[in-house]
């Protein structure tokens, strides 16, 4: 799947505060090595320099042209095209920290084991995921997908699986760290623009789906997403869309 960070970056203020809210409770003072698992375009892992100017910070990512616009976006950090889920360090990294991005990988209890095994002692795994799986936004996209002429070719869509509920990751990391915080936060997003539940969602949720359709399937897929939405996610008199985003946050300790 190719990442458009343009779109992406869309509703950028919004998806930073998440990003924003997870590194203000990091419990580390100066660590020296920082990991940006899953950075995207780098505007987070640029904070994340600015936060800790004298570690030495790496992001981490799967697509080229994301990492292209984290070149630009954060010119003092290093950046490494990788599969996440393979991803390993040269060195422990001290604070091991991800935004929105271990939610699209399965196997979350091999995964999060594994990345714990990677930290320096004392280090952190600081991680945001989306839990909205069975929200409309969501539930509705393969709902549009199984009914209509573009269901054969969206039969293997492999978007983002459902995460775990917050008490499996409590048990499946207690053991595993030395201090562990876990909790949920529910964003009410005020997005503008023209069906912006559609424009939110084309770049990040979406996109799996709409890779797959030729240009007058995708239209036609997106008119149909879009009527589906519209009437749940309502454009309110002021323009606004409002939509309520449920993330669940790790911040794990070793």
């Amino acid at each position: 799947m190719q990442w458009d960070p343009g779109q992406y970056l869309r509703y950028g203020d919004e998806r930073l505060r998440p990003a924003l809210d997870l590194m203000a409770r990091v419990p580390l003072d100066a660590p020296s090595r920082v990991v940006d698992l899953g950075c995207g375009p780098g505007n987070v892992t640029s904070i994340l320099k600015q936060r800790w100017p004298q570690a030495e910070v790496t992001g981490v990512d799967g697509s080229a042209p994301m990492l292209a616009k984290a070149a630009t976006a954060a010119p003092g950090c290093r950046f490494v095209q990788a599969d996440i889920a393979a991803w390993t360090p040269d060195a422990p990294p001290d604070l091991l920290y991800s935004n929105a991005a271990l939610h699209w990988l399965g196997g979350h209890a091999a995964l999060f084991a594994r990345l714990l095994s990677l930290l320096a002692p004392g280090g952190v795994l600081a991680a945001q995921m989306p839990a909205m799986h069975d929200a409309p936004i969501r539930a509705l996209q393969h709902d549009i997908a199984a009914n209509g002429p573009w269901a054969e070719l969206l039969t293997d869509v492999d978007s983002a699986p459902p995460i775990l509920e917050p008490g499996a990751y409590w048990d499946l990391l207690k053991p595993l760290s030395a201090s562990l915080d876990i909790w949920e936060t529910i964003y009410l997003h005020a997005l503008r623009g023209e069906d912006a539940v559609v424009q939110w969602a084309s770049g990040t949720s979406l996109k799996p789906f709409l890779d797959k359709l030729p240009p007058e399937l995708r239209r036609d897929y997106l008119r149909a997403y879009g009527d589906a939405v519209r009437p749940i996610y309502p454009r309110r008199a002021d323009g606004t869309t409002l939509l309520p985003f449920r993330r669940l946050f790790i911040m794990a300790t070793v």
